[in-house]
């Protein structure tokens, strides 16, 4: 086999960069339509996929720069209209689709954006009924987040004024749509909470189309009326207008009049009502004494007069101390008896009684202990003897037994 000249061979490189050069000028700039598979992000961020169609198929890349500015998530199985160039990945040859811009075929990429983040925030349970707060009954300040140049602060004043002419309103002027809207509604809700005077805050504008609203479809400002501490109402749009702060917030207004409806009540619905409650309250009462009244009467039937009870109650403590005077009577008699009987018997084992009949004690005059028998005293012992009457001293002479 002859070989080429030697400028007619090729270094891997350099077919690769002849290759890039020629896809360079025919295909740089693609619109190419298909779905997505094997969609990943690594920690760079850049997004890797490809596109495919019945057919065949395409490595695709759009890197951090691009996607960043994309309004919703590339999914596998979506099917998009990508803008691009065609290149080569010269490290191993391999022919890509570089994607600078993304559009989901059929529906629109705010309105793709709009449903994955409603989505997201559903499983998270911001929409959930259960953490949703009922609003302030008569709140005397309302808190206002909206723009000074629509007619949406114009409705609101108009109506809280109407309906209560004494409540505060706090206006904390926003934009509502363009870029920085989001933020700068989020930093508004911030503050009338740091504020501390609001009892309830509406945040609304008026009608618009999709990117109008999109300010109230932002996730920073879902979250932010979900984090507030003071119920929120939103109220964006007219009535076939359903945002992301409309599903988040703890009350939902159709438009910015309804919201103002919604937060006060009228002063004359006011006046009437407290009319009907002092009525109730007054039928109530006179219901209520009516029926202790009833309760007394019936009570006074069943309740004997006091003065005869008294006297009675004094009959019968006649009766019981009678009985207790003749209970203690009888006990008296029976110990005096009893005790009579005792020193009868006591005076007949009293040796003062052997005395009376003429018998004596004798004692030892030294030591006074009683002499009962004659071996125990000697001749010159001295005696004392006691009698029924008196007593005499003696000396003994003689003893015997």
């Amino acid at each position: 086999m002859d070989l080429p000249a030697l400028h007619a061979v090729l270094t891997v490189s350099q077919l690769n960069q002849r290759i890039q050069s020629t896809l360079d000028r025919v295909f740089d700039e693609v619109w190419v339509v298909g779905e997505i598979s094997n969609f990943r992000v690594p920690p760079s961020g850049h997004y890797y996929f490809r596109l495919k169609d019945e057919r065949s198929q395409i490595a695709g890349v759009m890197f951090r720069s691009a996607n960043q500015v994309l309004p919703f998530r590339p999914e596998d199985g979506m099917e998009v209209i990508v803008r691009g160039r065609v290149g080569l990945y010269d490290v191993r040859g391999d022919l890509q689709l570089y994607a600078e811009g993304m559009e989901p075929r059929g529906l629109g990429s705010l309105q793709l954006a709009l449903e994955q983040l409603k989505q997201r925030l559903a499983a998270e349970g911001l929409f959930a009924e259960e953490r949703k707060r009922a609003l302030p009954f008569f709140p005397r300040t309302v808190g206002l987040v909206t723009s000074l140049k629509g007619a949406a602060i114009h409705d609101l004043l108009t109506v809280l004024r109407s309906r209560c002419p004494g409540i505060h309103a706090l206006v904390r002027p926003v934009r509502v749509q363009g870029t920085g809207a989001a933020p700068d509604i989020v930093q508004a809700i911030a503050d009338l909470n740091e504020d501390g005077r609001a009892e309830v805050i509406i945040v609304g504008r008026g009608g618009g189309s999709l990117e109008d609203l999109w300010a109230f479809n932002d996730e920073r400002v879902a979250r932010a009326i979900a984090a507030s501490r003071v119920p929120v109402v939103s109220a964006v749009g007219h009535e076939i207008d359903v945002t992301v702060s409309d599903l988040v917030a703890d009350r939902r207004a159709p438009t910015p009049t309804a919201a103002a409806a919604m937060v006060v009540p009228e002063r004359r619905e006011l006046l009437a009502r407290l009319e009907q409650l002092e009525s109730s309250l007054r039928l109530a009462a006179r219901r209520q004494i009516r029926r202790q009244s009833d309760r007394v009467t019936a009570a006074a039937r069943r309740l004997r007069d006091p003065r005869q009870v008294l006297k009675n109650m004094q009959q019968r403590v006649d009766e019981l101390s009678e009985r207790a005077l003749r209970a203690a009577s009888g006990r008296l008699r029976f110990a005096q008896q009893q005790l009579r009987g005792a020193a009868e018997r006591l005076q007949a084992l009293s040796p003062l009684a052997v005395l009376q009949r003429g018998y004596s004690i004798t004692r030892r005059a030294t030591d006074g202990t009683v002499v009962r028998d004659a071996a125990g005293v000697h001749a010159g012992d001295v005696l004392r003897l006691l009698f029924a009457r008196g007593t005499a001293q003696v000396r003994v002479e003689d003893t015997s037994e």
